[in-house]
């Protein structure tokens, strides 16, 4: 093995608005702010970063929220749904709770043995909650109205929709280390051994299925951590070696990334777990300022600026 994956770091996707969607994910969700900065690469546009209490490797669900953005559409080549993990008999809580705020939802469902409760975010982004027997041990954040006996603990898989499904499948088997252990009809689980946590993945095979466009409620990419540069540089030689056109590696600041596409047209990220994100915060301050790389400091007051009020 050239480097071990773990399992999923984070997924990245885009939203039409940054009010609605923080007040989503920390009110409704009862997730944490982990960071608040830009899309380095459009600082005039928001990154929420949001997470458990320690914003720990396999809870991060990233937005980029251009405001107004049209509508996307799930299909293939894409991740079709993010799944959080959730205590067992918790579902009544959080169908309560869901009725509440007025989210859209279906009941909970049966699934490889697991209860899954689908629902959607305000742009339409699949998300799912699942309650299994398996003990979770990652901390949640203690939100006003989400107690912690009730709370996400983090990602618990990722669906993948495809053409077809035996590629993605050889590349993260015979690379990331994952195992197939399950499979119902046209949806393949892999789970990597490496990782104890966000270490399940699900293919969706989809021959006759609508490509995927990429907007408002669909992910733009998904992230699999590596404990080290060593490690991630190792898989970033293994893929270059099986012919993947696969980016220098970029420093995002609180983690450093290589990018490729995988078989079935899905953007990869490798990151790696340091440096963290408690590089330019106190972990009880984690985002609650507007923080921007020393390249983008001086612009601080035009981008703020522009940068619409979320509270």
């Amino acid at each position: 093995m050239p480097g071990k994956i773990l399992g999923i770091h984070h997924i990245t996707a885009i939203a039409a608005g940054a009010k609605k969607n923080h007040e989503f994910y920390t009110k409704v969700l009862g997730l944490r702010l982990v960071k608040k900065t830009v899309n380095y690469d459009d600082p005039t546009t928001y990154h929420f970063y949001y997470g458990n209490e320690t914003g720990e490797p396999g809870t991060i669900l990233t937005f980029f929220p251009w405001e107004g953005i049209r509508r996307g559409r799930a299909g293939t080549g894409q991740v079709t749904a993010v799944s959080y993990s959730v205590p067992e008999d918790s579902m009544s809580f959080w169908l309560d709770r869901f009725r509440k705020y007025d989210v859209a939802y279906n009941n909970p469902s049966s699934r490889f043995g697991e209860e899954a409760l689908v629902f959607l975010d305000p742009d339409g982004l699949k998300l799912e909650l699942v309650s299994h027997s398996g003990k979770d041990d990652r901390k949640p954040w203690s939100a006003d109205e989400v107690p912690p006996e009730r709370g996400i603990r983090g990602f618990y898989d990722a669906a993948l929709t495809l053409e077809g499904y035996e590629a993605t499948a050889k590349l993260i088997t015979d690379v990331f280390g994952y195992r197939k252990t399950e499979e119902h009809v046209n949806r393949f689980r892999f789970v990597n051994p490496n990782g104890k946590y966000a270490n399940t993945l699900d293919l969706v095979c989809l021959p006759a299925g609508q490509r995927g466009s990429v907007a408002g409620g669909t992910v733009h990419h998904i992230a699999f951590r590596t404990a080290n540069e060593g490690d991630q540089l190792g898989v970033r030689e293994k893929l270059i070696s099986l012919g993947y056109n696969v980016t220098p590696q970029i420093d995002r600041n609180y983690f450093k990334s290589v990018y490729f596409r995988e078989p079935g047209g899905v953007l990869f990220e490798i990151a790696t777990d340091p440096p963290g994100f408690t590089v330019d915060e106190d972990l009880a301050d984690l985002g609650r300022g507007l923080m921007l790389p020393d390249w983008l400091e001086f612009r601080r007051d035009e981008i703020e600026s522009v940068l619409p009020p979320i509270d």
